[in-house]
């Protein structure tokens, strides 16, 4: 099955998350914590809150006090006065509601701030097992989709459901002042409304998070089906493709069409009860001001159904806030799960700095499992003198990127132990081992900015004047100041406004500014052109010179001159050696090399056989 035809199952069990989540007092309190550096604006939101719960209804009350006095009197000042204090308690209540808005949105953003802040430097602490582990599309909706779920609730679920709750218990008040006979035929259809009001919003709730999934599916298959544009047209799947979004897309369609059926059943259905419900008032309440004895009058009953209109519309409302607040709390929840996930090691107490590195690294008997029971690496043994070059050969899987991460303590070993320069690494601090070491992967990573930028990304305080002597000394100044603004060349989005060879010339140079004393060069040339690879081995030679280094090569043109080459097969050293004795011995490196030659001998000879047809074709 394609990925494209994949994207029409449904998600894998470990591959879903909870969309929703009951309200968690202790997840509450552990949010709630992060406003405690913003108390006093808190406290005055909490004050702005309930004077606005209070407001709302009282603007009502006023209407009702001028329609049973000056309007009912015939008091024509009166009237104005109470005109006058309806207009500043309206103007009053605008004031509030803007305030109210505004701190909570503050509020809401300061602690979006802070939680972001302290996701991405938990992020920055956590082992490379962790990235290993986790899919980055987790790790990126934590940081987006998770945490503005976080900001709604806090912004808008809580402060919103109390002035809602408040305006409610201030108009049932009011109601049962006025009349309360009638505010019990309101208690008696209250549960009506809302239990049709959560039926719907549980079946909407669903079917909003399947109109959710249906949308990622369809944008996950065109960005997919964009990146790999050149293989769909290459495999003549336009057609295919385009058939299959065509069904993805009707099953986003048909899922908006449910949505719509059922907001077309539940919004005529709760307006028809809420009408039902104001007729039946309208009906006793008419009975009561005609008959003298219930002492409510026309102005009474005028309130009472002002107060009632205050009363149910926080129903709907507050349901919503409910499913808004359940949402909050899964996403509240996945956030601190991520806060709370500990590195697979950390440092050990007494762990000491090493403020010179001179390059020695050991293996002893060393093992190492990414997954228990499913060994990587088994009772490797070797020695790294300092300044010696040592190339790692193997297949695919056969461990060599391991050990690789093994030497930068990006893991630790299961079982041995390893050695820089005599002490072990679990007695060494990683952060002064990481300043000593260089490490260039396959794929020639730069960061947005500029050339200059991600030379002196190494290290930051470098000058100009160093940044430029680095790159003079691997032989590619010129070559970089032939870019468009020489070293103030914007690189693009992952490099893009490079070539191969001058991404990789840069990562050198970034390289060569640290001043590695052990530097790892996992197959950082296996993705450059022949042509190109002259330059960039000259380059290499250069930064290597002085360090003990480590290379992982597919092109084992670049490790002939390596003081050891190690061949590894299933996490084994199966030979050791330097290039000629392993060549005379006829085994698994030998066998390597006579396949590397031949491929390389049928790649140059295709490049040759284009070359002398572009000629023949001009």
């Amino acid at each position: 099955m394609s990925t494209i035809d994949a994207t029409l199952t449904h998600l894998s069990d470990q591959d879903r998350e909870a969309v929703m989540r009951p309200l968690d007092l202790g997840l509450i309190t552990r949010l709630f914590r992060y406003t405690k550096p913003y108390a006093a604006q808190r406290k005055w939101l909490v004050v702005l809150v309930i004077v606005r719960s209070i407001q709302i209804p009282a603007l009502m009350a006023v209407i009702t006090a001028v329609i049973n006095g000056p309007i009912e009197r015939g008091d024509a000042t009166g009237l104005f006065w109470g005109v006058v204090g309806f207009f500043s308690l309206a103007f009053t209540t605008q004031l509030v509601l803007h305030f109210r808005q505004r701190l909570a949105l503050e509020l809401g953003e300061s602690v979006v701030y802070d939680l972001r802040n302290d996701l991405f430097a938990h992020l920055q602490r956590l082992t490379i097992g962790f990235y290993h582990r986790t899919k980055l599309g987790r790790i990126i909706s934590r940081m987006t989709s998770d945490v503005e779920n976080v900001r709604i609730g806090v912004q808008e679920v809580l402060f919103v459901s109390i002035v809602q709750v408040g305006q409610m218990l201030g108009a049932a008040l009011c109601m049962l002042w006025y009349d309360w006979m009638l505010f019990l035929i309101v208690l008696v259809l209250v549960p009506v409304l809302w239990s049709i009001n959560r039926y719907f919003r549980s079946i909407l709730s669903q079917a909003h998070r399947d109109v959710q999934e249906s949308y990622s599916r369809v944008t996950a298959t065109i960005a997919e089906s964009v990146s790999g544009i050149r293989v769909t047209q290459a495999f003549v799947r336009q057609d295919r493709n385009a058939e299959l979004f065509g069904e993805l897309v009707e099953d986003h369609a048909s899922e908006h069409r449910l949505v719509a059926r059922i907001e077309g059943q539940f919004l005529p259905l709760l307006n028809f009860n809420s009408q039902l419900l104001f007729a039946a008032l309208l009906l006793a309440g008419a009975f009561r001001v005609l008959n003298p004895e219930s002492g409510t009058t026309i102005g009474d009953l005028v309130g009472f159904f002002l107060m009632a209109n205050l009363f149910f519309t926080p129903i709907t409302h507050l349901g919503m806030q409910y499913t808004q607040a359940m949402t909050s709390m899964a996403a509240a929840e996945r956030v601190f799960r991520l806060l709370d996930t500990e590195p697979d090691w950390s440092d050990a107490p007494q762990a000491i700095d090493l403020p010179e590195v001179r390059g020695r690294v050991e293996f002893r008997h060393v093992g190492f499992e990414y997954d228990p029971g499913r060994p990587v690496l088994e009772d490797v043994n070797f020695v790294a003198q300092p300044g010696e070059t040592i190339a790692l050969v193997g297949h695919s899987g056969s461990g060599k990127t391991t050990i690789t991460n093994l030497i930068a303590k990006f893991y630790q070993p299961s079982s041995g132990q390893l050695l820089i320069d005599g002490h072990d690494m679990c007695e060494i601090r990683t952060e002064s081992l990481h300043r000593r070491i260089g490490i260039m992967v396959q794929e020639s990573f730069l960061f947005s900015g500029t050339v200059l930028d991600n030379i002196r990304f190494s290290r930051p305080e470098a000058t100009d004047a160093e940044v430029a002597d680095a790159v003079e000394r691997l032989g590619c100044l010129e070559l970089l100041l032939e870019l468009p603004r020489g070293l103030e060349t914007d690189v693009g989005e992952r490099g893009a406004s490079l070539s191969l060879g001058q991404r990789q010339l840069v990562c050198f140079a970034r390289a060569m500014v640290a001043d590695p004393s052990i530097l790892i060069l996992d197959e950082a040339t296996s993705s450059v052109d022949t042509i190109t690879e002259l330059q960039v081995q000259r380059a290499l030679r250069r930064l290597i010179h002085g360090r003990t280094s480590f290379i992982v090569a597919h092109r084992l043109s670049t490790i002939r001159h390596a003081s050891q080459i190690l061949v590894l097969d299933r996490g084994r050293i199966v030979e050791r050696g330097v290039h000629a004795e392993l060549l005379r011995t006829g085994g698994v490196y030998a066998e390597l090399y006579s396949s590397f030659t031949q491929t390389n001998h049928a790649s140059r000879t295709r490049s040759d056989e284009h070359a002398a047809q572009a000629v023949h074709d001009n």
